[in-house]
């Protein structure tokens, strides 16, 4: 039982609490007359929600941040794809940094007062990036152009001989050096270690090995495509594209069933139209990239003037047989055939059979990069993973399905497109590799070697 003066305290909260009520309701029926009577209608309603009050503009002015910077993405990378192959190169680079700081950013938000006390844990993280940098750069330059660099700077002056010989002797023991590097940075992380940080510490360690293989890792694998043509760098980003574009228009008209719980949006009738209309797309779109020399030329130096090559097969036209069953068909409904629809061989360009493949696994895998990249945002109760571009979110955002579509088109060229052309440019890179002496040893072998089985007199 409360005392009198709690009562009487009690009693004096009840009568301000019945007060307060019945004014609040007194405006609010004000305000509903008001209201009714057509002042400022919707602003005043206090069933409207504060946070929705001017959502309309808000909605407008993001539309207008989204369309400019995207206008000014493609602008900017149609002015790249024509500047050439080293700036594209580049700009992939710079991609992978932006991504990079996005992500180490994000995998430090979870301590940043114990980051505080471990200045040097930013700096590690950029350390084993550089040496991802050079692990895979360095590959690359060393099997692709290594010997052609090497042509152009024994030209140059006394600073080029200074520099050429140790870079040469880096790139000539590419995984030693990259080993060295990295245990450089093992062994200064671990002389980083503090007690009561430990946990954080290996935390980020973990983070940075796992955004670099799974992020950077993967993308890297875009510059070895643009070197080998402008082509196939931009085919396999523009079915990404054209098929998460696609996916929205065939889910907004057709959708009806859910694909996946991670993203709800996401429907079977959107994820099948997207599917046959990419594939139908990429027909088309790479038989009109590949009558383009400045798109099917491979670059094998570092310059950046206006190249012309020889097509390569895969860009000429070729005839296919069609099949036994489908000529039977044919045959016997000749009379209602129509005359120009081909009876036993199709002609077309083999890059538009590879287009419709490297189509497929754009539509059926690489949205799955999406998919785990939403269901990451998700366990970490995020949007998106930065803010590099206004009105998109992050660049990881808009890069997660091309990561994976990076790699894959990648081991696809290389095993399928250009194969036997590899064993060449690797055996120059090793060549180039060996000092004057086991250069004229290999030389001289090789010559006997031709002598011998009558390839040359």
């Amino acid at each position: 039982v409360a005392s009198a003066p709690q009562a009487d305290a009690m009693s004096g909260h009840t009568h301000r609490t019945t007060r307060k009520r019945g004014n609040a309701k007194q405006d609010g029926g004000s305000k509903s007359h008001d209201a009714g009577g057509g002042r400022k209608g919707v602003e005043e309603d206090p069933k409207t929600p504060p946070s929705k009050k001017g959502t309309t503009k808000d909605r407008w002015k993001s539309m207008r941040t989204r369309t400019i910077s995207t206008v000014l993405m493609i602008g900017g990378f149609l002015g790249i794809i024509y500047m050439g192959h080293v700036y594209l190169a580049a700009m992939i680079v710079a991609i992978q940094m932006v991504m990079v700081n996005e992500l180490f950013i994000f995998a430090r938000k979870k301590a940043v007062s114990q980051e505080k006390e471990i200045p040097v844990s930013n700096l590690l993280q950029w350390y084993f990036f550089g040496v991802a940098c050079f692990f895979v750069y360095g590959r690359f330059l060393n099997h692709n152009l290594m010997w052609t660099i090497r042509e152009e700077n024994l030209k140059k002056g006394a600073v080029g001989q200074v520099l050429l010989p140790m870079a040469s002797w880096m790139l000539g023991h590419h995984g030693l050096c990259s080993y060295l590097l990295y245990i450089t940075g093992f062994v200064l992380f671990t002389l980083s270690l503090k007690r009561g940080t430990l946990l954080y510490q290996f935390g980020q360690f973990a983070w940075t090995h796992m955004i670099l293989f799974v992020v950077f890792t993967q993308s890297s694998f875009f510059v070895s495509n643009i070197f080998s043509g402008i082509l196939w760098f931009l085919l396999p980003c523009a079915f990404v594209i054209i098929n998460d574009i696609m996916a929205y228009l065939s889910g907004f008209f057709f959708g009806r069933t859910p694909l996946i719980d991670l993203s709800p949006k996401k429907t079977w009738e959107g994820f099948i139209g997207a599917l046959i209309s990419t594939m139908t797309i990429s027909f088309f779109m790479s038989k009109w990239m590949a009558q383009h020399e400045w798109m099917i030329c491979p670059r094998e130096d570092l310059s950046s003037g206006w190249i012309t090559c020889d097509p390569d097969p895969v860009f000429l036209p070729a005839e296919y047989p069609l099949p036994t069953v489908l000529v039977r068909s044919l045959s016997q409904l000749d009379g209602f055939v129509p005359q120009w629809l081909p009876r036993e061989t199709v002609t077309m360009l083999p890059i538009q059979l590879h287009a419709v493949i490297l189509a497929a696994f754009a539509s059926i895998i690489a949205p799955f990069g999406g998919f785990f990249a939403s269901g990451f945002k998700r366990a970490f109760k995020i949007k998106d993973f930065g803010d590099s571009i206004p009105g998109h979110g992050g660049l990881t955002d808009r890069m997660d399905c091309q990561c994976v579509m990076a790699l894959f088109s990648y081991m696809y060229y290389h095993n399928f497109v250009n194969s036997g052309k590899d064993a060449v440019s690797n055996l120059l890179s090793a060549f180039m590799s060996l000092d004057q002496g086991e250069q004229f040893a290999l030389f001289t072998e090789l010559k006997k070697h031709m002598h011998g089985t009558g390839l040359c007199n």
